[in-house]
């Protein structure tokens, strides 16, 4: 891409990028055309990406082209299409020629040539997760982390191309504050807290005054003694994915550990 907006075609002497090649991959008719097979598989229910069979259909008719003499010849031309062809009426409030820094596509965004998931689907993601973690869901958490982790593999699978690391970290530890305090409502009694947290090594004063305290789970899960007992090697080894980890494997796959 270049500053002025648009997608530019690569000149011979231009080194390979293999981000280039990875965006033209996921941009390709045939890869569209598979998505599409697959929303149609799964009867219009959304995936990782939270786009039902109805929004896939809006992000179809989006293009990518060079130049914005070449973006509203293309309008013009599907336009004829969809009113002639099809007999369909285009909505020329949402229709319109824009630089790419101004626009989402299939969930990402882009600033320069950067690439990066949108607001919307990080919103999405977000909810999802908070769902999964939810303290009225009734369900064992060995089920929930199974949920979690396939959830999660899911959307860094598809999103994980995004170069915006700045949020990643802190990802991190809303999730394992979210999944401590799923641990701690499970614990409902003072007594069961008591126990659980000392054998996770919290010492016993500490563990006391969490399972005698009036506050919330959510609070609780902030503080030093839950934070002890439940350390994030504890966590991993419950099955929690890390965010970051997931991330890094995408970008650096050879430091990747």
């Amino acid at each position: 891409m270049n500053p002025t907006g648009g997608a530019i075609g690569r000149r011979v002497d231009d080194k390979p990028n293999p981000e280039e090649y990875l965006l033209e991959r996921i941009l390709s008719r045939a890869n569209l055309s598979e998505t599409w097979k697959q929303v149609k598989a799964n009867r219009g229910a959304p995936g990782v990406d939270n786009m039902p069979l109805n929004d896939f259909m809006a992000y179809a008719w989006e293009l990518l082209v060079k130049s914005r003499w070449a973006g509203e010849r293309v309008m013009a031309s599907i336009s004829r299409f969809l009113e002639k062809k099809l007999k369909l009426k285009v909505n020329q409030e949402k229709s319109k020629v824009a630089h790419t820094n101004e626009i989402t596509f299939l969930g990402f965004s882009f600033t320069g040539a950067k690439i990066r998931w949108s607001d919307k689907a990080f919103v999405c993601f977000k909810q999802r997760i908070k769902e999964l973690t939810g303290r009225s869901w009734g369900v064992s958490m060995e089920y929930r982390m199974f949920k979690l982790a396939e959830y999660l593999r899911g959307w860094m699978g598809y999103f994980g191309i995004s170069e915006l690391y700045r949020p990643i970290p802190e990802l991190d530890h809303w999730l394992r504050h979210r999944v401590r305090m799923c641990y701690l409502k499970q614990w409902r009694y003072c007594r069961t807290k008591v126990r659980e947290l000392t054998k996770l090594g919290t010492f016993l004063r500490t563990a006391i005054s969490v399972g005698l305290s009036r506050k919330g789970p959510w609070r609780l899960s902030r503080t030093l003694a839950t934070q002890s007992g439940m350390t994030n090697q504890w966590l991993k080894d419950q099955g929690l994915l890390s965010i970051k980890d997931l991330w890094v494997k995408i970008h650096y796959p050879a430091t990747a550990r």
